[in-house]
């Protein structure tokens, strides 16, 4: 297995190839008395502190130019913090401006996280935001996994309005995670992680019509054995079309490893292959595939473990039975943590807590390649936690220009341009047009260019 953490800068001209320019330290450092906290090709174009230390959860943004918003989940570390969520308007990505603040009544009341994960979906004519929450025992709302808010009239906060909290009373402890995806039979689904052995879907068309609030679906946990482990369950998720099959898949790290499901019948996910039994590895975190599926990146979450690159392929042939070694590892800095990432083939944009935003080039999955970076946190770290926990959490890439937006723990909400990054389109690069981005008017068939006859006559 390689492991990579070699340093490559970008040209215009010659976009995201290969190696422009000699290795730089990733870390800020101090060059003749002025702090150099990124590579020369990473542009700070706006930052907005948004509150206390170890408040800022994950973000997400809307991918519609007419709609320039960023959605951030709020979080309370220990007696400080907010429990809800932020609307950020990036309109003007150098000033971000607060526009709304959602907060649970209560907040003294409600006990632990409060906000941790937040998606954005569109149904009909209108847009929503789905914030998940937690809640412990001892306190209001311990069985409330989100709430769902109506944004269609944004930049008019007044306009803002509650539509929904899903619960789930035999599940308390609420969602940890959460994805929002544009199946192929036309419906949205919220899937979210639970205290359970499975991950829940939500039919979120149904939820805002009044159709129902009922979990509709399971995804489960293949067992490995670990039937009486009650943790047993996911932690992250990914879902997306496969072009080539045309079927829509999910990616799911959890307890034993990660795994990898037809979904096409939700009512019926079919296994299709597994990474388990690799070593350093006893549960699965983010996990997020390449656009043609080949190709997966899978973050576990302890100190010093590196992004693990898996060729999925032999198990999707059945070759193997399961995948058990990645074929390449990378990381920002051996002693932290990479957490959360975007794909945009060949590049993959990662919060890494302590090191910041960072972006390596995986165009040859076994020798990823660092092409940009900017430390949005230089405090210390953590001294009342694990110490890499702190910095760069969340990750979102708006595909029509390129615009990167990262929120920060401690320190906010951050935009970035990245020299030579104008956009993404799979067509591009020869990869299918597929992914966290959804389609709400096409399905994941038209951001693949796969519209049938009957689609695009609306039959």
């Amino acid at each position: 297995m390689k492991v990579g953490n070699r340093t490559l800068t970008l040209s215009a001209a010659a976009v995201l190839g290969a190696a422009l320019a000699a290795p730089h330290a990733l870390s800020a450092q101090l060059i003749d008395g002025v702090v150099e906290r990124g590579s020369r090709n990473m542009e700070v174009l706006g930052h907005i502190p948004l509150g206390p230390r170890l408040s800022i959860a994950d973000m997400d943004i809307e991918q519609e130019m007419h709609r320039p918003y960023a959605y951030v989940a709020r979080m309370q570390y220990g007696p400080v913090g907010p429990k809800g969520l932020d609307i950020v308007s990036i309109e003007d990505p150098e000033n971000p401006e607060v526009l709304y603040e959602w907060r649970i009544e209560d907040q003294d009341l409600h006990q632990r996280t409060g906000g941790m994960d937040v998606k954005h979906f569109k149904w009909g004519d209108r847009y929503y935001v789905v914030q998940s929450l937690q809640f412990g025992q001892g306190g209001p709302d311990s069985d409330m996994g989100a709430v769902v808010l109506d944004v269609t009239g944004l930049p008019d906060a007044s306009t803002v309005r509650e539509v929904a909290r899903i619960k789930e009373p035999d599940l308390p402890g609420g969602f940890h995670n959460i994805f929002i995806y544009k199946h192929s039979n036309m419906n949205v689904y919220l899937v979210a992680t639970v205290s359970g052995p499975y991950a829940a879907v939500y039919d979120l068309g149904a939820l805002v019509d009044g159709r129902g609030d009922q979990m509709v679906a399971q995804i489960p946990v293949p067992d490995q054995g670990m039937e009486g482990n009650r943790r047993r369950g996911y932690h992250d998720f990914y879902l997306g079309y496969h072009p080539e099959t045309g079927t829509d898949r999910f990616y799911g790290g959890g307890t034993g490893g990660y795994y990898i499901y037809d979904v096409s019948d939700l009512q019926d996910p079919q296994l299709l292959t597994q990474i388990v039994g690799v070593s350093g590895i006893r549960s699965g975190h983010t996990f997020t595939p390449t656009p043609d599926g080949n190709f997966a990146i899978a973050e576990t979450e302890y100190q010093y473990a590196p992004l693990r690159i898996f060729d999925l392929r032999p198990g999707l042939n059945g070759e193997v039975s399961a995948i058990n070694r990645p074929i390449a590892a990378w990381t920002a800095n051996w002693k932290n943590l990479v957490h959360n990432h975007e794909v945009r083939w060949p590049l993959v944009f990662v919060s890494g807590y302590l090191d910041g935003l960072v972006v390596f080039n995986m165009m040859d999955p076994e020798n990823p390649m660092t092409v940009g970076h900017y430390d949005t946190y230089l405090g210390p770290p953590n001294v009342d936690r694990t110490p890499v926990f702190n910095g760069t959490f969340g990750v979102d890439i708006r595909n029509a220009d390129g615009l990167i937006v990262v929120s920060d723990m401690t320190t906010g909400l951050w935009t970035f341009r990245m020299e030579g990054f104008q956009g993404w389109n799979g067509d591009d690069w020869g990869v299918p047009n597929i992914s966290s981005a959804q389609d709400w008017d096409n399905g994941p068939a038209g951001a693949a260019g796969r519209i049938t006859t009957d689609q695009q006559q609306g039959d």
